[in-house]
């Protein structure tokens, strides 16, 4: 059964808060989460522009959209003037570690990430950071998996940066949207599975939109947990003041 009296308040971030428009940067766009958080961006009455930072078209065109296409994410200096003017960025880039030393995951994990968000808090003062992490990050940057230790020490030197609020997220399964395009293929052959898997253990199961709608309520809250794990992300998902689309 969920625990829902364990889980934290989520207040409002302060009076008049909600009434600001968001102005958001995602990184990832071409990845499954990333469009999953796009396309809730889009469709929220709350977010007035998303800027698309991407190697690579990410194959959306919208009145709220613009795309940035840049090559080298470690050399922002070309394209900083066009970073400035946001408050929120939902940082859904990431690669799997597999077949790779820790010095090449580091430097496209570690490095590539911080290098931008160091560039944002430059540029966007009050800025709501949002990163997706994993299941099993290791905070103490001591354990064994070397993946965890780097997305760790990625982890926690994004909270010492001065952002407004920063939320590392630690999904586990994430249920894809339908109709989008970036779902990996092998969610096709697990998705039956979800209704299940959702009955007997609520909390330890998301839903892509729940991801997107909860980095959208973030902005708006002072929500007391930094590190967020499904049924966090699952709680500011909820946390809405409008109708559900």
């Amino acid at each position: 059964m969920p625990m829902m009296s364990t889980m934290p308040k989520v207040p409002m971030h302060q009076p008049g808060a909600s009434r600001q428009p968001i102005r958001a940067i995602i990184t990832g766009a071409t990845g499954m989460v990333g469009e999953g958080v796009l396309h809730e961006c889009l469709q929220h009455p709350d977010v007035e522009h998303v800027l698309v930072l991407t190697r690579k078209p990410c194959g959306y065109s919208h009145p709220k959209l613009t795309e940035l296409l840049h090559d080298n994410f470690y050399d922002l200096s070309a394209i900083q003037d066009k970073l400035q003017g946001y408050n929120a960025c939902y940082f859904c880039l990431g690669v799997s570690s597999v077949g790779m030393s820790e010095a090449d995951y580091e430097r496209v994990t570690y490095t590539l990430t911080l290098h931008l968000a160091n560039t944002l808090t430059r540029l966007n003062e009050d800025m709501v950071f949002c990163y997706v992490t994993g299941t099993g990050t290791d905070s103490t940057e001591k354990g064994s998996r070397m993946w965890a230790r780097v997305k760790g020490r990625t982890e926690n030197a994004l909270l010492r940066l001065p952002f407004r609020r920063a939320y590392m997220y630690r999904p586990g399964y994430i249920h894809p949207t339908p109709g989008l395009r970036n779902t990996h293929k092998y969610y096709k052959y697990m998705s039956w599975l979800y209704p299940i898997v959702n009955r007997l253990f609520p909390n330890a199961f998301i839903t892509l939109r729940e991801v997107g709608l909860s980095m959208i309520h973030a902005f708006y809250t002072d929500y007391e947990r930094t590190v967020l794990n499904p049924a966090d992300i699952r709680k500011l998902a909820a946390h809405d003041r409008h109708p559900q689309h």
